[in-house]
């Protein structure tokens, strides 16, 4: 089974989000699923990403099949959510004022994925992200977060922190090379934060 890892940033977070994509390897082991806060407004993401890396990127469909080496980005005004090898989408209420939001897409992967699962929470404006790092934790995942020092909005990062007790606050930089490293492994090597 692929390592999934699950990116979630609200203001500020679009350098970063470019920053790790653009460091991704072709090719690349694992899934990587990323919440943006866009509410139901139209988002270029997808296409923004695709310009600067080496992966696929998209905005799924309800029950897309999850493949390794692509970057899914939730749609405007969807929740994105992880079953076994497929994605979900839906319009069910927003969570912490937002949809999409990262909680639904983190607590889905911990659920399924568990210990194969990276949570990543970037620069934001409010504690979406937190909760669900905490059940990656949980399960056995590894949860980085950006550092506050340096993001341009610090309260996603510091509410994790706060919350989840991650096991790194990294630089963007560092967190782009961690990620990059782990799409590079073998699926059958544990995810660790060295």
């Amino acid at each position: 089974m692929s390592p999934i890892v699950v990116v979630a940033a609200s203001a500020g977070g679009l350098e970063p989000i470019k920053r790790i994509v653009s460091a991704l390897p072709d090719p690349c082991m694992a899934s990587i699923f990323v919440v943006w806060h866009i509410g139901p407004h139209p988002s270029l993401l997808p296409q923004i990403l695709n310009m600067i890396g080496r992966l696929p990127v998209t905005h799924p469909h309800d029950g897309a099949p999850i493949e390794a080496g692509h970057v899914y980005v939730a749609p405007p005004d969807h929740h994105m959510t992880l079953e076994l090898g497929h994605i979900r989408l839906d319009q069910g209420p927003k969570v912490k004022h937002t949809r999409p939001a990262a909680d639904p897409l983190f607590s889905s992967a911990a659920e399924v994925y568990r210990e194969r699962v990276i949570g990543i929470v970037l620069s934001g404006g409010d504690g979406d992200g937190a909760a669900g790092l905490r059940a990656i934790k949980e399960q056995g995942g590894v949860a980085l977060v950006q550092n506050p020092e340096e993001a341009e909005k610090p309260a996603m990062p510091y509410t994790a922190m706060m919350t989840a007790h991650p096991d790194a606050c990294l630089s963007v930089e560092e967190i782009a090379k961690r990620v990059a490293t782990l799409c590079s492994m073998r699926s059958t090597v544990r995810l660790t934060v060295s």
